[in-house]
């Protein structure tokens, strides 16, 4: 079974402010400090491997959680913010106006963003990653360090969530939020949104049950 620790990166001067997509922002001063916090948090943790979006922002922040286990961060492409396409760096009162941006807040699974990807496709990939993750550390502690929508529909996958609800679900900076996946097994969240201290001890979920005859995994595209 592998517990896959989901982090999303510290602040930039833009976050809350615009949609930064895939800007190469750095953290601010806030955002280093959430990163080091996030690191200390984990530290208790037996992380054997830090992956990371490509992304300047989520790798300064895996690089202050690699350097507590003295480990390199290691890249995951599936792991990047959605390609916003024309919205990218756009003020978000600006986008906020437009009839997409309802649609956004309660239709994600209908929305392509003008010249960019699906929030769909985007689940699709960042699933496709973490199955990956999950393959190469069957017993593992992992940590990923990502972004908002990125991280919501990694979880609403795994809880079984409809893509249309994933909006309900907040990811906060420099949280963490964990999952204990198995292949073919059920799986558990353990935390979601946490900024608190991490016990190791909270970390142990029960065995995943066998599923039954004739059942089998649901792709994001099913539901």
């Amino acid at each position: 079974m592998t517990t896959l620790l989901l982090i999303r990166h510290g602040v930039t001067s833009a976050t809350g402010k615009r949609l930064g997509g895939r800007t190469e922002a750095p953290l601010d001063e806030r955002g280093v400090a959430q990163a080091r916090a996030a690191a200390e948090r984990l530290a208790s943790l037996p992380i054997r491997a830090v992956y990371a979006s490509p992304l300047r922002r989520t790798w300064e922040t895996a690089e202050h959680i690699a350097a507590a286990r003295r480990l390199d961060p290691r890249r995951a492409d599936g792991l990047i913010e959605v390609e916003y396409g024309r919205w990218t760096d756009r003020p978000l009162t600006q986008v906020a106006k437009t009839k997409l941006w309802e649609a956004v807040q309660n239709r994600p699974s209908l929305v392509t963003f003008p010249e960019g990807e699906t929030i769909r496709g985007a689940q699709e990939r960042a699933v496709a990653t973490v199955e990956d993750l999950v393959a190469a550390h069957r017993r593992d502690v992992v940590a990923a360090v990502s972004h908002a929508d990125v991280i919501k529909g990694v979880i609403a996958f795994y809880l079984g969530q409809p893509l249309d609800l994933f909006q309900r679900l907040v990811i906060a900076p420099g949280s963490v939020s964990a999952l204990q996946l198995a292949p073919g097994g059920r799986p558990a969240l353990l935390r979601l949104n946490d900024d608190g201290p991490l016990d190791p001890a909270a970390f142990r979920a029960p065995p995943s049950r066998r599923p039954r005859a004739g059942s089998r995994s649901r792709r994001p595209s099913e539901g």
